[in-house]
C-alpha cells in the first residue's frame, strides 16, 4: 500500500461528468437522457420533477465537490439550458464539447487541460447509486493510501453490461474484465476518484491509441471504455484501489426496464 501524500489533501477536487451519449436504447426521447425525471425534489414553490443527473450532483456536493465539468456532444443543449451555471444546485458548472466519438474515455479526456492539477471525481449522470456519501469514502481512501485511482464497487448480477472487478483482500484492483459474457466475480464499479497521475496516464494512453489507429487500414473502431484504460493502468503497476459498498446499490436508467424500476423506486 502506498503511503499517503500530504500534497494530495491540498489538491482541489473537480467533478467530471460525461454526458455525450446518444441514448440509443431509450430512443426516441423528448429530451437528453440525463434530464429524464426520476422522482421529485422540494422547492420553496413546491415539489418539482427530479432530473436523474441531479442525484449525481447531490452526491458530489455531499462530499464537498462543488465544481464540475459536463462533457456534451453537439445538440444536447437542453442540459446547460436546464442546469445553467449550477448556482441553483449549489455548484459551479462548466460545459465542454466532445471531440472524438470513440467512447467515454475520450469524452472524459476533453477535460484534461482543466483536470491536470486536480483530484478528479468521476460520475455518470444516468446512474443513481447509494449510499449518498460514497464519494466521501473514495476521497478519504485516496488521501489515506495515495492511490492513483480509487473505484467505488457495488454488487451486480449483470456482468455482460458492466465492468467486473477482481480485487485483492487489501482492496487493490488486480484485474478489470470489461463487459464479459459471463463472470464469477461479484462487483462492478460505478464511480471513481483519481489523482493527477491517472489524468496524465489517460491522456497519454489515448494519444497512443490514436497513433496506432492512424497507422491502421480503415475498419471498425472499437469503443474505448474507461475500464480499458484503468486495466492498462493496473498492467503498468499503477496503484488502483477500491472502496466496496457491499450493501450499496446502483441503477443505470439507460434501458427501458431500469428506467421503469427507477421511476418506481424514486417516484414517491
Amino acid at each position: 500500500m502506498s503511503s499517503a501524500n500530504p500534497a494530495m489533501s491540498e489538491l482541489p477536487i473537480l467533478g467530471i461528468i460525461p454526458a455525450a451519449g446518444v441514448s440509443a436504447r431509450l430512443a426516441p426521447l423528448p429530451c437528453s437522457k440525463e434530464l429524464l425525471p426520476v422522482g421529485f425534489f422540494d422547492t420553496p414553490n413546491g415539489p418539482r420533477p427530479m432530473p436523474v443527473c441531479l442525484y449525481l450532483l447531490e452526491r458530489l456536493r455531499i462530499a464537498g465537490v462543488d465544481r464540475a465539468f459536463l462533457v456534451l456532444r453537439s445538440g444536447k443543449w437542453d442540459i446547460p439550458a436546464y442546469l445553467g451555471s449550477g448556482e441553483r444546485f449549489e455548484m459551479s458548472l462548466g460545459y465542454l464539447l466532445m471531440n472524438l466519438p470513440h467512447g467515454a474515455a475520450y469524452t472524459i479526456d476533453q477535460a484534461y487541460p482543466f483536470a491536470q492539477r486536480c483530484l478528479v471525481a468521476l460520475g455518470f449522470p444516468d446512474i443513481i447509486f447509494n449510499p449518498p456519501d460514497a464519494y466521501a469514502h473514495l476521497i478519504a481512501r485516496q488521501r489515506t493510501t495515495g492511490a492513483d485511482v480509487v473505484l467505488g464497487l457495488f454488487p451486480t448480477d449483470q456482468p455482460q453490461s458492466v465492468d467486473m472487478i477482481d480485487l485483492a483482500e487489501s482492496g487493490r484492483i488486480r484485474r478489470i474484465d470489461v463487459k464479459p459474457s459471463h463472470s464469477e466475480l461479484a462487483y462492478t464499479w460505478a464511480l471513481a476518484v483519481w489523482a493527477p497521475t491517472f489524468t496524465e496516464f489517460l491522456h497519454v494512453h489515448l494519444a497512443r491509441i490514436d497513433r496506432c489507429r492512424a497507422g491502421q487500414a480503415e475498419g471498425p473502431e472499437r469503443e474505448v471504455h474507461v475500464g480499458d484504460v484503468v486495466q492498462a493502468a493496473v498492467e503498468t503497476g499503477m496503484h488502483v484501489d477500491s472502496v466496496v459498498f457491499a450493501g450499496g446499490e446502483t441503477l443505470d436508467i439507460g434501458t427501458p426496464g431500469n428506467l421503469a424500476r427507477a421511476a418506481t423506486r424514486y417516484g414517491t
